[in-house]
């Protein structure tokens, strides 16, 4: 990953954007948050006219070497494998929404402990059956991590070849919200047992017991001396992919949309190695599980919707899309005060 860099969004159009959108038919900020979006992929995207072209996510699929033994996860690890056959059949969803709102769909798998047949809708990047578990020694090791980034890359560019300038990641995982709860934990200082939710649906005996669990991974593992290491020691092969993925979209230009609690993990990690992959980022939603809301307030950014979900699989990005697309299309085709021949206010 040494080879991307992220240069911060240039303010040059900020003031010419910002009087564009002042000067449609509406009282100032009336469109509230929409009008924070037009600003931002005008800036992105370095145009007057931003736009969204062959939206697309990505679904990144890996186990967890902590979940193999149900300590920390109320649903077997197999249920990772079973979901991405759903994913393959178009039945979670994630494809339901990328239907509805026409959004390409990947699916990769960046390391199930499931061998997959051949299948045109699977994409394969396993770095190995699921990660080592982490309670014993470091998830996976650094040139692991590092490879698993270049593959979240590589899935990028292809969907960049292709003429997507809007792109955002999901997962699916049994296990990962542990690992996503000790990386935020890691990156923002927080104590990990308030970093730590139900998951899947842990009961509060099962949630106690893996809040004491994650306590005696983080007393294991200390101090990881670097970003890349702190990743490769927490968390999962899908986590360190959209890492990587989210680096390149941003090195890219691309619009970035960030979904729920795990893809917010992988951010953590992405901006601790290249701060301004930020200013790329439109977050999608505040999710239910506990610990996203503390992770959006550390990075000082505000979700677009509060639809109190907790699912995961990209499915925030996925509904937050069409906003973006509404935000382009007002500031490309509603009227100005001029050319509609309506006035002003005075003062």
């Amino acid at each position: 990953m040494n080879d991307i860099r992220i240069t911060p969004v240039s303010p040059g159009l900020r003031t010419a954007l910002q009087d564009k959108i002042d000067q449609k038919t509406k009282p100032p900020g009336s469109l509230g948050k929409l009008e924070g979006l037009a600003l931002q992929a005008g800036m992105v995207q370095n145009t007057l006219t931003p736009s969204v072209k062959n939206p697309a996510i990505i679904v990144f699929a890996g186990d967890h070497g902590i979940a193999a033994d149900g300590q920390v996860n109320p649903f077997p690890q197999a249920v990772t494998a079973q979901m991405v056959y759903n994913f393959l059949n178009g039945g979670a969803a994630i494809n339901v929404f990328c239907r509805q709102h026409q959004l390409d769909l990947t699916v990769v798998d960046a390391g199930v402990n499931h061998e997959f047949a051949p299948h045109p809708q699977l994409k394969d990047r396993k770095m190995g059956m699921g990660t080592q578990n982490f309670l014993h020694m470091p998830a996976m090791s650094l040139d692991q991590c590092k490879l698993a980034m270049q593959a979240g890359a590589a899935e990028v560019k292809l969907l960049h070849e292709k003429d997507c300038n809007v792109i955002g990641f999901g997962e699916m995982g049994i296990g990962n919200t542990s690992a996503a709860s000790l990386l935020m934990s890691h990156f923002t200082g927080i104590p990990v047992a308030e970093c730590t939710g139900a998951g899947t649906g842990s009961n509060a005996q099962q949630l106690a017991q893996k809040r004491a669990i994650l306590q005696q991974v983080m007393a294991k593992h200390a101090s990881p001396p670097s970003p890349e290491q702190a990743l490769a020691t927490f968390g999962g092969f899908e986590i360190a992919m959209i890492c990587g993925a989210i680096q390149q979209a941003a090195a890219l230009k691309m619009l970035v949309v960030i979904d729920g609690f795990i893809v917010t993990a992988a951010l953590l990690a992405a901006v601790k190695m290249q701060p301004a992959v930020k200013d790329y980022c439109i977050f999608a939603h505040c999710s239910e599980e506990k610990g996203h809301k503390a992770m959006l307030q550390y990075l000082e950014v505000a979700p677009l919707l509060q639809m109190d979900m907790r699912l995961g699989e990209g499915t925030g990005a996925a509904l937050a899309i069409p906003l973006i697309r509404s935000a382009v299309a007002f500031l490309e085709e509603m009227a100005s005060f001029n050319s509609a021949q309506v006035s002003n206010r005075t003062i």
